[in-house]
């Protein structure tokens, strides 16, 4: 347990420091763009490559990928299990290169047609741009994945504060060489998104060749390890992203009930990620690896306390963060992003959906260590199938109350779900 509480400890130091950078980003988006419908349009257009960081950097590929690399350390060798990590990154490059040439040409046919409305028309010039950011956040998950597995989890994690400084000079220094308006400089921070993924994923690999990796063509066709690595991981990305596939079905809808509650919903989502990430994320990545170990080993026992344990470390700290989180939402997001483009009534529309929104911050973290116990065991499906059913359940909350109750309706529909996800995992893992 206390090389749990060190290790997850340096990655909560990592994390920590990339959430205050991450915060330091979306205040400088606030001052940047505040709440606006060019806000809205950017941030849904960065919520669809960025859902593939979490489910990627934070998930399923991670998920899928270390049981295996861990596996095949014990049964075949390092050399075995670097050429299954070759094979891995190869599938991984031809795989999302096909996405992003696909998505690209779909892109270009619908904003050919023009039958979208201007927001809509911006969104996808802006998704466009930003979508090729996919491969080079694969590889950084990929690379995060196999130094975590070797032990190493400083280091990947402080990948992410390379990621958001990169951003926030794109907003501080590109931007303002781009254009006059609002639409025309948006474009430059399109860009530094794409920017920011390359420079996350060269950050990690001096570690992976300290370890002794070097990238060789693989062929994945037909490769037992990419088969079954695939197998796990499609399953395995309905189960722990959950709130952000949530998060990004609700804003999808929000965003054609109002140009605005887009942007101001993310700036409440982005303030309650701060204690999720350095409490729930950080600890769940750690957590994955030392299951799997104790698995694959059949100590059940000491699986359950482990992971009972990590429950307890994280009950605790976030359901501190979650009461301030309500009863400070208002003063809070004053205090944070009121300034610039962000106005009084800005405030007023993200402090709704913080208010709302952040009691579920436990169980949106729960859902994240639960996933990883269900993972380890090798059982991809069950959190998948819980996942669908409420991913279902929050689209029919959203629909139900976003437009009565707008973004606070945003927010009751993402807790709700989550809720249910983590009742229905308990109930599945029998704890």
């Amino acid at each position: 347990m206390s090389q749990m509480l060190k290790s997850s400890g340096a990655m909560g130091l990592a994390t920590l420091t990339s959430r205050v950078l991450g915060m330091a980003r979306e205040i400088v988006y606030a001052n940047f763009m505040g709440d606006t419908a060019v806000a809205s349009a950017f941030k849904l257009a960065f919520q669809i490559p960025n859902l593939f960081r979490r489910l990627l950097g934070e998930g399923a590929l991670t998920v899928a990928f270390i049981p295996i690399f861990k596996a095949k350390e014990k049964t075949a060798g390092e050399v075995e299990m670097w050429r299954a990590a070759n094979a891995v990154i190869s599938g991984l490059i031809v795989a999302t290169s096909v996405v992003i040439g696909l998505a690209m040409l779909g892109i270009t046919i619908a904003l050919s047609i023009h039958a979208f409305d201007e927001n809509t028309r911006l969104m996808l010039r802006l998704l466009r741009i930003m979508f090729p950011y996919l491969l080079m956040v694969c590889l950084a998950a990929i690379f995060m994945g196999m130094l975590n597995a070797r032990g190493h989890f400083f280091i990947p994690a402080m990948g992410a504060v390379v990621l958001n400084l990169v951003l926030i000079s794109s907003v501080l220094f590109l931007a303002p060489n781009w254009g006059e308006t609002l639409e025309t400089k948006i474009f430059a921070v399109a860009i530094g998104v794409l920017a920011a993924g390359v420079a996350q994923a060269i950050f990690q690999w001096p570690n992976l060749r300290r370890e002794g990796f070097r990238y060789r063509w693989v062929s994945p066709w037909k490769n037992d390890t990419v088969r079954e690595v695939v197998r796990k991981m499609v399953p395995g990305m309905m189960g722990v992203a959950a709130f952000q596939i949530n998060v990004l079905v609700t804003n999808n809808v929000a965003f054609y009930v109002d140009d605005t509650m887009v942007a101001s919903f993310d700036y409440a989502v982005r303030l309650m990620e701060l204690p999720q990430g350095i409490f729930g994320i950080s600890l769940a990545t750690f957590l994955l690896p030392t299951l799997t170990g104790l698995a694959l080993e059949k100590k059940y026992p000491e699986f359950r306390k482990t992971l009972g344990q990590g429950l307890s470390h994280l009950i605790f700290a976030n359901l501190i963060a979650s009461v301030l989180l309500v009863i400070l939402a208002t003063p809070i997001i004053r205090l944070i992003f009121e300034h610039g483009k962000f106005t009084a009534a800005s405030t007023e529309r993200a402090s709704l959906a913080l208010a709302f929104l952040a009691p579920g911050l436990v169980a949106f973290s729960k859902v994240n260590i639960l996933a990883r116990g269900f993972y380890a065991l090798g059982d991809t499906q069950t959190p998948m199938r819980i996942s669908i059913v409420c991913l279902a359940l929050n689209l029919v909350f959203a629909l139900l109350v976003v437009w009565p109750l707008r973004q606070a309706g945003l927010g009751l529909a993402n807790t709700l779900s989550a809720v249910f996800n983590v009742a229905l995992l308990f109930y599945a893992l029998r704890l």
